[in-house]
């Protein structure tokens, strides 16, 4: 049996189904009466063939697309193909309706192969969520059922050059006319930004300054090929380089009523709902690498030899690989909890900025440490672990600073108190 077919006997249902009757959305996981570490058998097949496709396809071109930059299109696709990406969009639109757990474990395998890749297919979850927690059923059929009739990308249009972690400080403006709106601004640092088909795009609505956060902003669902939008160069970053990165400016665009989620006004919530539902998977993403560099860097230590032995025999070595070894442990178990709350229904807010900021840091401490065994090798390029390094930075940064996550634990976690 394929892995395709596989994946759609998994599913339980006919997955890209051409069937007029909507299936209904229900994920598979589903919180169990007792307290358990074990994978279902259905999860531990989602997770192998992501393993698989990770080891086999991605991992032998990875370093090359680092090198060029270009666009991982053909991996995109075969994801795609497999039932890796997407994983999130109901049943009702032709996706698998999958819960955070299993998209979670996919993704830290996906991010084990490249987390360049991992990215530009994690971005179009991000890009999705929105549609898939506030859009109604003409939107969500529309938008979301075209990307499960084709392998296309969609992005999350919310970072300005001046509004990063500071969401209430975006300066794009949509103006109401007649049943449209009309979008000026300018959006920065868009992951899939020049290959989407469509984008998730959060605007002010009220000008006046004073009003809240709240009620200032209204999320779009926006055609990327609309007239007035200009896609910027593609970035080259310092790690992820395949994912594309753009700037992208809006001008006098054109975008219907229909296209606003839910109502004028309640941008801000919806798209702050999206990243509780998203950074479980980034975290997982952070796994994903620290993972790849601890395996790295133990296989290296075993060959290694110096003073007459394995590296690894030398005690300053192997505890460095046990503290490592600690670190993804314990990130795995914090995404695994974070995913588990929303599948169970909870407001995972908590969690979930525990699991990023935890993961993100322990993704770059681990790839440091890989590099230090490594040693002289490791800070070269024809050794795999300088990528993984430089990738490894932005997991500190994007959907949510490091700094941020703090600020959202410390709010969180004092309000219980406050209670």
């Amino acid at each position: 049996m394929s892995a395709f077919r596989m994946l759609q006997a998994i599913a339980g249902h006919g997955w890209r189904s051409r069937s007029s009757k909507p299936a209904q959305n229900v994920h598979i996981s589903k919180p169990a009466s007792g307290f358990s570490f074990e994978l279902t058998d259905e999860q531990k097949e989602f997770q192998a063939t992501a393993r698989k496709f990770a080891v086999e396809e991605i991992i032998p071109v990875a370093a090359q697309y680092d090198k060029t930059g270009e666009y991982p299109f053909p991996l995109i696709k075969r994801a795609w193909e497999l039932g890796l990406i997407n994983s999130h969009i109901p049943e009702s639109c032709g996706g698998l309706g999958l819960g955070s757990f299993e998209a979670c474990l996919i993704t830290e395998e996906l991010a084990y192969g490249c987390t360049g890749v991992q990215t530009a297919i994690e971005a179009n979850s991000l890009g999705q969520m929105p549609v898939i927690i506030a859009g109604n059923e003409q939107q969500q059929k529309k938008y979301l059922g075209r990307m499960t009739e084709e392998p296309m990308m969609c992005a999350y249009c919310v970072t300005e050059p001046g509004a990063g972690s500071d969401v209430a400080g975006i300066k794009t403006k949509a103006e109401r006319k007649g049943d449209e709106y009309v979008i000026n601004g300018q959006k920065m640092w868009i992951t899939n930004g020049g290959k989407a088909n469509w984008y998730f795009l959060l605007a002010r609505t009220n000008p006046d300054p004073k009003v809240p956060a709240s009620k200032a902003f209204t999320g779009f669902i926006v055609e990327a090929n609309s007239p007035g939008i200009q896609i910027g160069r593609k970035e080259m970053n310092m790690g992820q380089r395949c994912s594309d990165t753009r700037g992208i400016v809006f001008e006098d665009v054109r975008v219907p009523k229909e296209n606003v989620l839910i109502a004028e006004g309640a941008g801000f919530k919806i798209a702050m709902g999206a990243f509780d539902k998203t950074r479980p998977p980034v975290a997982a993403g952070a796994v994903g690498l620290a993972k790849r560099a601890l395996d790295e860097a133990t296989k290296y230590a075993l060959e290694r030899k110096t003073f007459g032995k394995p590296i690894v025999e030398h005690q300053a070595v192997s505890f460095m690989l046990a503290e490592m070894a600690m670190k993804v442990e314990l990130a795995r178990m914090a995404y695994q909890r974070a995913a588990w709350e929303v599948d169970a229904g909870r407001r995972n807010t908590y969690y979930a900025s525990i699991a990023k900021a935890f993961a993100g840091d322990v993704a770059n401490q681990v790839a440091t440490d890989a590099v230090q065994i490594f040693g002289g090798n490791g800070f070269n390029t024809e050794y795999p672990v300088e990528k993984l390094m430089r990738d490894a930075k932005i997991y500190q940064i994007y959907e949510g600073t490091a700094q941020i996550q703090r600020m959202i634990i410390a709010r969180e976690h004092v309000a219980k108190y406050k209670a």
